[in-house]
């Protein structure tokens, strides 16, 4: 996974032709050439090379989140949405990446604790304005 995400991050530097280039020759953990086919067979062929070169590029030599925690977040997004692709992915990813099953647990039970929150402010209508106030009064702005 690691060598597929920076081939990718690779090919998004070079432009559409690096990218080609880059799912052509980049191997997965498993040998195998080029991105999945899973990712292949369901993307508008058009746009693939680009979507790629984003995928890539949010886990490239430059992003700010290491891959465990990219990994985490992306797994608690998928919880939420929910998609049992993603779950079962990213799982198995951020466990790689060196999580643990406690860290998994605690990522995804801060999404649902984010998903519940956001149910009662929502659903009770709660001011928007009032709610800020308060956030900023209890958590200043740092910057």
């Amino acid at each position: 996974m690691k060598r597929m995400m920076m081939a990718i991050a690779v090919a998004c530097a070079g432009g559409m032709a690096g990218a080609q280039e880059a799912q052509e020759a980049m191997p997965d953990a498993q040998g195998d050439q080029g991105p999945p086919e899973f990712f292949r067979s369901i993307y508008p062929e058009h746009a693939f090379d680009e979507a790629m070169a984003l995928y890539g590029a949010l886990g490239g030599e430059e992003a700010e989140l290491d891959a465990k925690t990219r990994e985490l977040v992306a797994l608690a997004v998928a919880a939420q949405i929910p998609c049992d692709y993603c779950v079962y992915a990213h799982k198995k990813n951020a466990m790689s990446a060196g999580a643990t099953e406690a860290e998994v647990r605690e990522a995804v039970a801060t999404a649902a604790n984010v998903r519940m929150w956001s149910t009662m402010l929502n659903g009770m209508d709660y001011d928007f304005e009032a709610y800020k106030a308060e956030h900023d009064e209890r958590m200043p702005p740092t910057n």
